[in-house]
């Protein structure tokens, strides 16, 4: 209890809010001048704000020397601890080990199911970005359907990034946030099988053909997990 009311007090500065924000969409090192520049606020107040982000473990710092000679930078990123604010206490991660674990004594069958379900969740979660003003899935612009994928991605907390070959008929995406990770660890094979299948349910859903193929994985100490998809309409 008494970590959450830190870090709730933390969080309650708009500007330090959105700091944190800012570096965990990043997905590498920040310096407090680049802090400085992008809010507009002095580097002793950006140093501040960074500094009580570290006090509560949100955020980590190493020095490291630039190769440009003076002083060493201090460079902060995200750490790799989890954040959950919840009132009244849900241990939903505990409900998760729970429920793969018993999907997992059922064996094969239940590997099965829960690649299944992984798929069908990627669909539902498109259908969902769907429904949003301005989504089509009919209409047939190979961008609005891609839009619609990076929507979905990021409101899933993937944090992705998309690069698309010149003819359009692969896209390479890379995922810096696995929302899975800390179940991942425990169970990397059939949690990455899963979330696999929820990345093809999503791009299936959009694209009638598509082949997705994993490239890296950050479990295996990759930076991100990454894909590319092979489209043929």
């Amino acid at each position: 209890m008494e970590q959450t009311l830190k870090i709730t007090n933390v969080l309650s500065d708009p500007t330090r809010y959105y700091i944190y924000q800012y570096i965990s969409e990043k997905h590498r090192d920040v310096t407090v001048q680049e802090i400085a520049d992008n809010f507009s606020i002095h580097p002793n107040v950006a140093r501040l704000h960074l500094s009580k982000l570290e006090d509560v473990n949100m955020i980590i710092s190493e020095t490291k020397k630039t190769g440009k000679g003076g002083r060493p930078s201090r460079l902060y990123r995200l750490s790799d601890e989890v954040i959950q604010l919840q009132f009244p206490f849900r241990d939903y991660q505990l409900l998760s080990e729970i429920a793969l674990e018993t999907l997992m004594s059922l064996g094969e069958a239940g590997k099965a199911a829960l690649y299944v379900t992984g798929k069908k969740f990627g669909q539902r979660l498109m259908d969902q970005e769907n429904q949003r003003p301005h989504s089509n899935m009919s209409i047939s612009s190979f961008d609005h359907k891609l839009n619609l994928i990076k929507n979905a991605a990021t409101i899933s907390g993937f944090h992705p990034e998309f690069e698309v070959n010149e003819d359009g008929t692969s896209v390479y995406f890379q995922v810096y946030n696995c929302p899975f990770k800390e179940i991942a660890a425990a169970h990397p094979e059939s949690v990455c099988h899963m979330h696999y299948e929820f990345l093809n349910g999503m791009f299936s859903s959009v694209f009638p053909d598509v082949e997705l193929m994993e490239k890296s994985n950050m479990l295996k100490g990759c930076d991100f997990c990454s894909y590319q998809t092979v489209l043929t309409n």
